[in-house]
């Protein structure tokens, strides 16, 4: 998981811009946490939280995905999200 949000930050500034070459900076001012991450780490919460059967998990996922996704706002979510 942490492995896929520091790929998912590192790679946010090429989102549109599909970049081929592997010469670039890793880490800059320019990278951000997109959708992708918040939500990443909303269903792992909601993994953590739900009962060993994981009977409730879309509940949980769904509760989880809206509380931590609403302290994102502005992240690129697509327009169905909401």
């Amino acid at each position: 998981m942490l492995g896929a949000i520091v790929g998912d930050i590192a790679g946010s500034r090429f989102e549109w811009n599909n970049h081929k070459s592997k010469d670039f900076e890793f880490l800059t001012y320019k990278c951000f946490p997109t959708d992708d991450s918040i939500m990443t780490l909303a269903l792992a919460q909601a993994i953590l939280i739900s009962k060993p059967d994981y009977s409730d998990l879309s509940k949980n996922a769904v509760e989880c995905m809206q509380s931590i996704g609403r302290n994102y706002p502005d992240c690129g979510y697509g327009g169905a999200f909401y």
